[in-house]
């Protein structure tokens, strides 16, 4: 089995246990895909088929506003899950956009696969529903953060949380994660070391 499928294996087993067969019968339900940098895994107005599992690379899911402004929501590294989730669940068009920063290769996964494995497999029910909970989790802690903590703050934050990032991520992006201008994170940036 490819190393890369193992590491998923393991991100699964981290919440459920699996036979080789559970494994195998989960993992047919994927598919996997290699995209280029740049290149769109999500386009905004465009139907979303999958959700991705990113097995190596890095992605940004994010919005444009009226005037172009990049506002991301989130970002994608290996063992991440990501995609437009509102559109996904409600099969409606996407409201988000989601690219690669890098080279990356994801497993996809559609709706349909989804809830057919939680039909039949307790043990994916189970690990998609922790994995939806952490999600809600981190979400309402980016929101109370987006609301509550300065600039610095959030930038100190998302250093400690994620430092591989800052490797990986260009600086406008990280600003667009921070709500904050490159000006504002060249400042942070010479603050905090």
């Amino acid at each position: 089995m490819e190393t890369i499928f193992t590491e998923f294996r393991q991100h699964i087993e981290e919440i459920s246990k699996l036979t080789d067969d559970e494994f195998e019968y989960i993992l047919s339900h994927f598919v996997k895909k290699k995209f280029r940098k740049h290149q769109f895994l999500i386009q905004q107005d465009e139907p979303v088929k999958y959700e991705y599992f990113v097995l190596n690379g890095c992605v940004k899911a994010y919005t444009l506003d009226h005037d172009t402004k990049m506002h991301i929501l989130q970002f994608g590294m290996q063992d991440w899950w990501i995609g437009d989730y509102q559109a996904y669940f409600k099969q409606i068009p996407a409201t988000l956009y989601v690219d690669c920063i890098e080279d990356t290769e994801v497993l996809c996964l559609t709706l349909e696969n989804r809830e057919k494995l939680c039909t039949e497999m307790h043990k994916f029910e189970h690990f998609t529903r922790k994995k939806l909970n952490s999600g809600y989790v981190a979400l309402q802690q980016r929101i109370l953060s987006l609301l509550n903590s300065t600039p610095k703050e959030r930038y100190e934050q998302l250093l400690v949380q994620y430092p591989s990032l800052f490797q990986k991520v260009p600086k406008q992006y990280i600003a667009a994660y921070l709500g904050v201008s490159r000006e504002t994170l060249s400042r942070l940036n010479s603050v905090v070391k």
